[in-house]
């Protein structure tokens, strides 16, 4: 049920549990600050559990970025109950930044959902002072949406992906 994508350059697959401990110190490390983070490891598991159970209760989920065999991060759609629509997020790991990994790997996963199930947008939410994220967002043809509600009225931007936009 879990798909496997492959773009040019990366492998988008499952989570294996051999993946955690890499997660949880991503999360739990400064680099995760505009995730709320630095988290708990304990924290970082109820992530990562809900990153994987969200395919078997939505149709989507996340899945492990890799390259060349490497975990280089992590990109996917997760709708848990204080987030008002689904969120597209990514990250990726030390050693994998400003090479596009991560726009490659969230247009495929973008792609893939909008293919295999009925949502026609989804969201992303980012904090004001991300600006890695802000550009992917927009490099992926998301639109600023100000109307949109944020989880628990967070400050934080809503970008919307929509199901035909073109890609930028």
């Amino acid at each position: 049920m879990i798909p496997t994508l492959y773009t040019e350059r990366l492998v988008l697959r499952p989570y294996a549990r051999d993946d955690f401990d890499a997660y949880a110190a991503f999360l739990g490390s400064d680099r995760a600050v505009h995730m709320d983070g630095p988290i708990s490891k304990d924290k970082a598991w109820d992530w990562f559990v809900n990153d994987i159970a969200a395919w078997a209760l939505y149709g989507f989920g996340s899945l492990a970025i890799t390259e060349n065999g490497k975990l280089a991060g992590a990109t996917g759609l997760v709708h848990p109950p204080s987030f008002p629509e689904p969120e597209c997020g990514w990250f990726l790991f030390d050693g994998f930044t400003g090479r596009g990994l991560v726009q490659e790997a969230a247009r495929a996963i973008i792609d893939y959902t909008f293919a295999t199930t009925p949502l026609d947008s989804f969201v992303s939410y980012i904090g004001p002072q991300n600006t890695a994220s802000l550009r992917v967002a927009q490099a992926l043809g998301a639109v600023h949406d100000p109307e949109a509600a944020t989880p628990n009225g967070d400050n934080c931007l809503v970008y919307r992906h929509t199901k035909g936009a073109p890609n930028v």
